[in-house]
C-alpha cells in the first residue's frame, strides 16, 4: 500500500488555502503553451466554463495566436516559440508523458490512427519523436533498449534516433552493465 500524507505535513510548508485558477492556467501555459481552453480542460480536468473566465481575467498578460483551424491559443508572454522551419531533434519520452496527455487535439504530435498503438485504456506507452511527431514506442528490458518504429524511417532519421538511443541507454544502464540498443520494424 502506498503511503499518503497531507502535503503540508510532508513538506513542513504552509499551503495556499485557495490558489487561483489563473495561477494554474499560467503555470500550465508556461509548460505546455501555446494551448487553447480545451487543452487546459483536458489536462486539468476542470470544465471549460471555469477556465474561460480565468483566461479572460489574465487578459493582456497572455499572448494569443490562432492555430491552423482558427482556434484561439494562449501562451505566457515571454515563452519562446520554436521556428517551424527547424527540424526537432529525435527524443525519447517516458510512458504517460504530458506531451501525449496535455492537449485536447493531440494530432500536433501523434496521428489519430497511431494513438491506439500508444495509449490503451489507462496505459500510455513510452514513445519516441522524430521531427516532433510520435513515430514509435520503446521499452527497456534490462540493459537492452528496444525501439519499435510504427513504419520504416528514412536513413537520416534512423541515424539521429539511434544516436539519441545510445545516450538514453548509457544513462539508464546499471553500473558495470554494457547497454545495448535493438531496433526492430
Amino acid at each position: 500500500m502506498m503511503p499518503v500524507a497531507v502535503a503540508r505535513a510532508w513538506t513542513g510548508l504552509p499551503m495556499d488555502p485557495a490558489p487561483g485558477v489563473e495561477r494554474m492556467v499560467a503555470r500550465y501555459l508556461a509548460a505546455f503553451g501555446p494551448a487553447g481552453i480545451r487543452d487546459l480542460s483536458t489536462w486539468s480536468g476542470l470544465p471549460q466554463r471555469l477556465l474561460r473566465p480565468a483566461v479572460e481575467r489574465l487578459g493582456g498578460r497572455l499572448r494569443t495566436y490562432r492555430d491552423e483551424q482558427g482556434r484561439q491559443l494562449f501562451d505566457v508572454p515571454d515563452a519562446p516559440l520554436a521556428d517551424p522551419e527547424l527540424p526537432a531533434p529525435a527524443r525519447f519520452l517516458p510512458g504517460y508523458d504530458n506531451l501525449i496527455l496535455s492537449h485536447a487535439d493531440r494530432s500536433r504530435v501523434i496521428s489519430d490512427a497511431e494513438r491506439p498503438r500508444v495509449s490503451s485504456g489507462a496505459v500510455v506507452q513510452p514513445t519516441f519523436l522524430v521531427d516532433g511527431f510520435v513515430r514509435g514506442v520503446w521499452s527497456l528490458e534490462g540493459p537492452v533498449l528496444r525501439i519499435h518504429p510504427f513504419r520504416p524511417l528514412p536513413e537520416a532519421d534512423t541515424a539521429a534516433l539511434l544516436a539519441e538511443a545510445d545516450h538514453l541507454a548509457a544513462f539508464v544502464a546499471d553500473e558495470g552493465t554494457e547497454p545495448r540498443v535493438e531496433f526492430s520494424v
